[in-house]
């Protein structure tokens, strides 16, 4: 056997290995899509796997008016672009911060937000739900909003540090050279050349906090607040699932998470490669 075609042999395999995997991707998301269009009795007394005989839209309309589908959304796109907005800018400046600014207490600084990694939401319900209280801000958009920055903030630095280290420090230079502050190096320099960790981070930040049920849950009271996660559940219980209206809640939460990757798939691709290089 030549080597073209052991080349082609191992082409198709690569080609079939990956056509698997998107289908396996791709096929859950597609069957998703497809219930939210039966209602429940029609899910529940035909086959699982095939196609509406009629398109059923009210499950939408249901969910989205009558379900008050509609205020928990407007929450979760208020704490999700809140939440990214800030954490990647503050994660930005604290890496150049780290990464190009030297002073004997940096490594002890940059040491204490990547201990910040290993905390997981569990682990600071109670001591956090106690300092929320003592400061009345239980209840509010911003007793949510502070914890979830907070949360983010130690991968943020993390990442943004390690990227912004393999940018020249003749860049730096050249520009403290000419006068330029370390606000406006940042401002004009640094943060531009970030764009694919930052996108990267975003992406990151914003599943995380368009997903996040148990922190949410437990710092609100009442629907007023709550987001997304929490209006699913309403049409799950133990005493029996409304599955048309399920599967439509479940889908309405899912699209801006695939539209927030499919309009930033490129970045997350150079910031890959832009590691890959450094590494």
């Amino acid at each position: 056997m030549d080597n073209r075609s052991v080349s082609l042999m191992t082409k198709t395999i690569v080609y079939a290995v990956m056509i698997l995997f998107a289908v396996l991707s791709i096929y859950p998301i597609f069957w998703l899509v497809i219930q939210s269009f039966k209602s429940n009795q029609v899910y529940l007394t035909t086959n699982k796997l095939s196609l509406p005989a009629e398109w059923f839209l009210g499950n939408y309309s249901f969910v989205w008016i009558r379900g008050g589908f509609s205020n928990f959304f407007v929450n979760s796109v208020i704490y999700s672009v809140v939440t990214v907005s800030v954490v990647v800018l503050l994660s930005n400046m604290a890496g150049f911060a780290f990464a190009k600014i030297k002073y004997r207490i940096t490594p002890l600084l940059h040491g204490l937000f990547i201990v910040g990694i290993l905390l997981t939401i569990q682990s600071i319900l109670i001591p956090l739900f106690l300092m929320m209280n003592a400061v009345n801000l239980l209840n509010t958009r911003l007793g949510i909003l502070i914890p979830y920055i907070a949360l983010g903030l130690p991968m943020g630095v993390y990442l943004c540090t390690d990227f912004i280290r393999g940018i020249h420090d003749e860049l730096v230079e050249a520009a403290r050279i000419d006068g330029a502050g370390f606000l406006r190096i940042f401002a004009r320099i640094i943060f531009p050349m970030c764009a694919p960790v930052s996108v990267t981070l975003a992406i990151i930040t914003f599943t995380a906090t368009w997903n996040e049920f148990i922190l949410m849950n437990l710092m609100t009271a009442g629907d007023k607040y709550k987001s997304i996660p929490a209006a699913v559940g309403r049409f799950a219980g133990s005493l029996g699932s409304d599955y048309g209206k399920l599967f439509t809640s479940l889908t309405i939460s899912l699209l801006p998470i695939l539209i927030f990757y499919l309009i930033f798939r490129n970045q997350i691709t150079k910031g890959v490669a832009a590691g890959a290089v450094k590494g």
